[in-house]
């Protein structure tokens, strides 16, 4: 298992160098290198021919889409986005209202029930922050709306 553990900690410098050497000293522990050690014994493991390739940038090379879109995809027309945009956008006002309604009439039952045991004022304490993350997401997902 240790072996198998130097070699893949090791992998990286073999991309490096150009040779990699495994070492043993005197007093038998084992070095695996790209530099030939002194006073040491040392073994060729692996000797590459030609250098690495030097390292390019991505901004030289434009990149490939990870999952590019098939050729039989359905396209839309700016127009029909632009539709079904406002569409989104007037659902997303709608359900909006609909849960400011729905956060005041629960932020009223919560204050009708006065004082009542907290057992009892939970459920409608739920209710109420339900109600208010609901309006918090629904402003945000509007927000990102462009």
């Amino acid at each position: 298992m240790k072996p198998l553990l130097i070699t893949l900690a090791l992998l990286p410098v073999t991309a490096i160098g150009n040779t990699l050497y495994k070492c043993t000293d005197e007093s038998g522990v084992v070095l695996y290198t790209n530099q030939k050690a002194a006073k040491k014994s040392c073994v060729v493991l692996s000797q590459s021919a030609s250098p690495p390739p030097p390292a390019t940038s991505g901004a030289t090379r434009p990149r490939a889409a990870a999952t590019p879109t098939p050729s039989d995809f359905p396209r839309v027309s700016g127009s029909e986005q632009k539709s079904r945009d406002s569409d989104r956008k007037a659902i997303l006002d709608r359900e909006l209202a609909t849960e400011t309604q729905s956060a005041e009439k629960a932020r009223k039952a919560l204050q009708d029930a006065g004082n009542q045991p907290a057992d009892k004022l939970q459920p409608l304490r739920d209710t109420l922050a339900l109600h208010e993350r609901n309006v918090e997401a629904l402003k945000k997902e509007l927000g990102n709306l462009r």
